[in-house]
């Protein structure tokens, strides 16, 4: 019986789930702060990364009775990253914010972080923030304004209006490829996987031939 159900689950363990999971829990604040309570992108962001999340851990809870279904929830999963990664790249195009090209140096910085949790990517967006921040040159002050207050009010604005929501957008969508490139490599196994050793049913048909001979 070991044999004909294996051990199945365990998707809290995979590195596939964990990236996605993040990229979820950091959508919800996206969405929250940057995206009109109103829209029908909202609701379709925030289901598009639910979906990516509840179809690893679905598909790997099924891989007990049917590997055909865990191949093919996770592909649903996968459908669901790459529709929440084109709502990023449309946020950032619509709003001519820049999306970092593939060699920019904060999308590795971001990995190298090994961010764990929502709080964790919010640290890493803020202190990047304050670098880009702290390097930009202001107008120069006016007769009647201090240089210090205009400064002040320069930085907070450009941080509210322009630098959050493009940093927070980029980040997710280095999460969203790194578990996208996870799921990838995941359904060219699974599909291996079945290939080689077939599903549940050719494992009952395996295991009742076995014991009409006696083997077992």
């Amino acid at each position: 019986m070991a044999d004909l159900i294996p051990k199945h689950g365990g998707y809290r363990k995979l590195k596939s789930f964990q990236v996605a999971q993040l990229a979820y829990d950091v959508t919800i604040r996206f969405c929250d702060r940057y995206v009109d309570r109103y829209s029908r992108t909202k609701d379709q962001m925030v289901q598009a990364a639910r979906s990516g999340v509840q179809n690893i851990a679905e598909g790997s809870q099924a891989s007990a009775t049917s590997k055909k279904t865990e191949l093919k929830l996770t592909q649903v999963a996968r459908a669901s990253l790459e529709e929440l990664k084109l709502d990023y790249e449309d946020f950032l195009r619509q709003r001519e914010l820049a999306q970092w090209e593939r060699d920019h140096p904060l999308r590795q910085e971001l990995i190298d972080r090994r961010c764990k949790t929502a709080d964790d990517v919010a640290v890493w967006i803020v202190e990047v923030a304050k670098r880009g921040t702290s390097c930009e040159q202001s107008e120069p002050p006016s007769h009647d304004q201090e240089p210090s207050t205009l400064s002040t009010v320069s930085t907070e604005s450009t941080v509210s209006t322009k630098i959050y929501p493009e940093l927070t957008a980029n980040a997710v969508l280095v999460l969203l490829i790194v578990a996208c490139s996870l799921l990838n490599r995941q359904v060219a196994r699974l599909a291996a996987d079945f290939e080689n050793e077939g599903g549940f049913t050719e494992r009952l048909y395996r295991t009742r031939t076995e014991n009409r001979r006696g083997i077992r």
